[in-house]
């Protein structure tokens, strides 16, 4: 039987590319490069781009400002995809292929709000009060 081998996170190549087609994207959905009255009617923020191993696709999590209309952007973003992957590999001229662009929402958002829930709940707060018999005077 062969061991497998421990999944590993993203390379530094990797995290460097996704940084850079970060930034190519933001700076393309800032200018207007991209005409659509949808995306022309939203500020969206990119906080992360990770790319596949061979780099040739980069998934975009997105979210537009204040989260309003998520799924007329995405949806905006898959019908430009192509313009946008233009757009992306003139600003990366320097790599070899221009990766291929995915849209998904970007979870981060709901998952800080559940866990400052989950902190601020009764239970929570129970345990980490101390108890008037746990104070004491010196």
């Amino acid at each position: 039987m062969t061991k497998r081998p421990e999944a590993k996170g993203p390379s530094q190549r990797q995290q460097r590319v996704a940084e850079l087609v970060r930034h190519a994207l933001a700076e393309v959905l800032q200018r207007g490069d991209v005409h659509d009255p949808v995306l022309a009617g939203h500020v969206v923020t990119i906080p992360e781009v990770r790319m596949s191993p061979d780099l040739k696709l980069a998934t975009a999590y997105i979210m537009p400002l204040g989260g309003k209309d998520e799924k007329a952007v995405l949806e905006a973003l898959e019908r430009n995809r192509k313009v946008l992957r233009t757009e992306v590999a003139h600003r990366l001229s320097n790599m070899k292929y221009a990766p291929d662009l995915r849209f998904r929402r970007d979870e981060t958002f709901d998952e800080a709000a559940r866990i400052d829930a989950l902190l601020n709940s009764d239970k929570v707060r129970r345990d980490t009060t101390p108890a008037k018999d746990d104070t004491q005077e010196d």
